[in-house]
């Protein structure tokens, strides 16, 4: 079986994934560049894998090491802690967990509120229909993680399209390269700026850290911006057009707001947009679904099959959103658990919470099967989501 396994329109797993719960939840699978993995289907074994980083490896340079990416890692790049082990890990998430601690993201609410206020007057005040993506979806965390990490929104655009550009399966390696080079340079100029002249913000406070390089700041940097936005900015558009898929959910949002705190955990769980999954390198012996692993197998964990995983959540291809979601894997689990889920979740609420209560009559401007899904990437999402009211 080929992996990534293709998907149709529509919010719902490929039917694949049911069967290799129920067959073979460790399922061989052959990738891009020719190389040979497992993938990880139930709920049980995703979670056991992400939180064993003894013997489940992050690191490229590992042998068996899934490459889904265009670009071959062939070893982590210096302060890019999602795919480094302990103690490296340790070292670079402990200079950032200050920043994303419950007392942080409460200081740091209204800031999010008047971003998404000032992004949702801009739209209501514009034409109709509009694209909520381009006017809403992706501004709004991309105003944040600027303000947070002390990039210039002038600069917005850049990043974004660069971002865009590394996630994108579609493009070559070259095209990726070229991108994530762009992306480099810009930060390392910023860093060194920041160096000189300090501000409030997250950059120049990384910067201060003893022992840190330019080169591990920049790579710590970029994660935090592709990051920051990418997947907050799908998130948001996926989560307005599923509920507008069944108006139903999006009245019962409009007449009860205080749902949406909860309605954002299941709308994590059913859309689960990292929908590649979550790649290791087995270091160790190993057994994960009743299949034995060894050194240099690699492993791919599907978040997006576990969290529709029927015996971790019933009827699990049903949006509910009033279920008790909050052990869904959509931000991972272990070490590398997504470090700023804290922040995504703040965008969510606050977004979806002003969009259903400042514009209650919001509705789709074209007809559900119109609406172009972006599944070339890790992060999918939505090309645009036209939108009126």
């Amino acid at each position: 079986m080929d992996y990534p396994i293709a998907r149709r329109p529509g919010f719902d797993p490929p039917a694949e994934f049911a069967s290799l719960r129920e067959e073979a939840p460790v399922c061989p699978v052959s990738l891009r560049h020719g190389q040979q993995a497992h993938l990880v289907t139930r709920y049980d074994d995703v979670r056991a894998v992400l939180r064993d980083h003894g013997r489940f490896s992050s690191d490229p340079s590992r042998p068996g090491f899934p490459q889904l990416r265009p670009v071959v890692d062939r070893k982590a790049a210096p302060g890019s802690f999602l795919v480094t082990d302990p103690p490296s890990h340790t070292r670079y998430r402990r200079m950032l967990t200050g920043e994303f601690t419950v007392r942080r993201m409460a200081a740091l609410r209204p800031e999010v509120e008047r971003i998404t206020r000032e992004r949702l007057g801009t739209l209501r005040s514009g034409p109709r229909p509009a694209d909520l993506v381009t006017a809403f979806a992706l501004p709004v965390p991309s105003d944040v993680i600027c303000l947070f990490l002390g990039v210039p929104v002038a600069d917005q655009d850049f990043f974004s399209s660069r971002s865009r550009a590394h996630l994108d399966r579609s493009l070559s390696a070259e095209q990726v390269r070229a991108a994530l080079e762009e992306l480099h340079g810009y930060l390392a100029d910023l860093i060194r700026t920041r160096r000189r002249e300090p501000r409030d913000d997250l950059i120049s406070r990384l910067v201060r850290e003893p022992g840190l390089t330019d080169e591990e700041a920049v790579g710590m940097s970029v994660l935090l911006l592709v990051g920051g936005h990418e997947t907050t900015a799908n998130s948001i558009a996926l989560s307005v057009l599923a509920l507008q898929r069944d108006r139903a959910r999006w009245e019962a949002l409009v007449a009860e707001p205080s749902l949406v705190d909860n309605a954002v955990e299941e709308l994590l769980r059913y859309l689960s947009p990292v929908h590649h999954g979550v790649v290791r390198a087995v270091t160790g012996s190993a057994a994960v679904g009743g299949t034995a692993l060894g050194p240099g197998d690699g492993v791919i964990a599907s978040l997006f099959a576990a969290n529709r995983d029927p015996a971790a959540f019933p009827d699990p291809d049903r949006l509910d959103l009033r279920r008790d979601a909050r052990t869904h894997l959509a931000f991972g689990s272990g070490v590398h658990q997504c470090i700023g889920h804290l922040l995504a979740r703040l965008e969510m609420r606050v977004a979806l919470r002003a969009l259903v209560t400042e514009l209650p009559t919001l509705h789709l401007a074209v007809p559900f099967e119109d609406v172009e899904f972006k599944f070339d990437a890790p992060i999918y999402g939505l090309r645009s989501l036209p939108i009126t009211w």
